[in-house]
C-alpha cells in the first residue's frame, strides 16, 4: 500500500500509524472498528468468520490519525479460504506499529486465544500490544476482574483496557491509550477518509451481511458475493447487479427460498444498508449460482476478491 502525506502540515508533535485488531471470531473486531469511526465499513454477524478480508478505518483526530486494520478471526482452518483468512490476520502483526488484541471477557479463554497469544509472543517485532477487554456489559465485577487475570497470564501487555464497543463504554480511554502508543509522524489520509475500500466491495458484503443474518447452519459459510455491475444511472438512482455463489444445489434453494421469498428479503435488507451507504436509491438485482467446492479452489478464491499467492 502506498501512503502519501497530506499537504496540510499537522502539529509537530501529532502521531499516525497503523493499529492491528486481532483476536478470534466474534470479539467484536467490526463491531469496534464501526463504533470507532462512527461509521458502519465493515459488516458485523453474530456468526463466526464473519469478516474475511483486511478492511482499513481511518480516524482522524486534532492530535492523531489512527489507521485501524480490521482482520479476520484467528481459528484452526478448515479449507483454503479459512487459510487465507488466517493468514490476512497474521500478515497485520508485523505491519503495525501497535497491536490491539482484543477478547470477549464476558467468557474464559479459548484454545484461539491461546494460539494468538502464542502468535504474540512469538513476533519478530517489538510493537506495543493492548489487551482490548471487550463485551463488559455482559459481566459483574468479580468475574470480570478474574477474567482480566487469565487473559494476562497467557501474553503480557503494554497497557490494557475494558470497554464494551455495543454500548459504546470506555472507548475514549481505549482511543487514548492507543494514541499515546503510536509513533510521531504525519497524516496519511485526508480527515474526511474513514476507509480504503471502494464501494462496490462494501455492497458485496452487505449482501453477505443479509445471507449471514437471514440464513443458518453451513449455508452462509459457503457463500461468496461478487458485484458484476454497479453503475449510477442519474444522481438519485445507483443500479447494481450481484451474484451469490454457493457450493451446492441445495443451498442454492435454501438462498432462494420458497417461491424466491428468502432471496427477496435479502435484497430487501441489503437494499436499504447499501442505499444509507451511497445516499442514493439503489436497484438492486441478485442471481445464485452454484459452484462446487469453491472455497477449495484457489481460481475461484481469486475470481472472487481473495488474493491468493502462489
Amino acid at each position: 500500500m502506498v501512503l502519501t502525506v497530506q499537504e496540510n502540515t499537522p502539529p509537530i508533535d501529532y502521531r499516525s500509524g497503523f493499529v492491528a485488531l486481532i483476536g478470534r471470531p466474534n470479539v467484536g473486531k467490526s463491531t469496534l472498528l464501526n463504533a470507532l469511526v462512527q461509521q458502519k465499513i465493515a459488516i458485523t454477524s453474530p456468526k463466526p468468520q464473519t469478516t474475511r478480508n483486511q478492511v482499513l478505518g481511518i480516524l482522524t483526530q486534532a492530535d492523531a490519525q489512527l489507521i485501524f486494520i480490521d482482520t479476520p478471526g484467528i481459528h484452526a482452518p478448515k479449507h483454503k479460504l479459512g487459510a487465507f483468512m488466517v493468514d490476512q490476520a497474521v500478515r497485520a502483526v508485523p505491519d503495525a506499529d501497535v497491536i490491539l488484541w482484543l477478547v470477549d471477557v464476558s467468557e474464559p479463554p479459548q484454545s484461539e486465544d491461546q494460539r494468538i497469544a502464542q502468535l504474540l509472543a512469538a513476533r519478530q517485532t517489538a510493537q506495543p500490544v493492548v489487551l482490548g477487554l471487550n463485551k463488559i456489559d455482559r459481566v459483574d465485577e468479580d468475574a470480570l476482574d478474574a477474567r482480566r487475570a487469565a487473559f494476562q497470564a497467557l501474553q503480557p501487555a503494554t497497557a490494557e483496557v475494558a470497554f464494551s464497543a455495543t454500548q459504546r463504554l470506555h472507548l475514549d480511554e481505549l482511543l487514548a491509550v492507543l494514541c499515546r502508543l503510536l509513533p510521531l509522524g504525519p497524516q496519511y489520509y485526508p480527515a474526511d477518509q474513514v476507509t480504503n475500500v471502494q464501494e462496490r466491495f462494501v455492497a458485496a458484503e452487505l449482501v453477505r451481511e443479509q445471507v449471514l443474518h437471514h440464513l443458518r447452519e453451513e449455508v452462509p459459510h459457503a457463500v461468496a458475493v461478487v458485484v458484476d455491475e454497479f453503475k449510477e444511472r442519474s444522481p438519485d438512482m445507483t443500479y447494481i447487479a450481484a451474484t451469490i455463489y454457493v457450493e451446492r444445489e441445495s443451498q442454492k434453494g435454501i438462498v432462494l427460498g420458497e417461491a424466491g421469498k428468502m432471496l427477496k428479503r435479502i435484497g430487501q435488507g441489503a437494499r436499504r444498508e447499501i442505499e444509507q451507504m451511497l445516499s442514493t436509491r439503489v436497484y438492486l438485482e441478485l442471481w445464485v449460482k452454484v459452484v462446487p467446492h469453491w472455497r477449495r479452489d484457489d481460481a475461484y478464491l481469486r475470481r472472487f476478491g481473495y488474493r491468493i499467492e502462489g
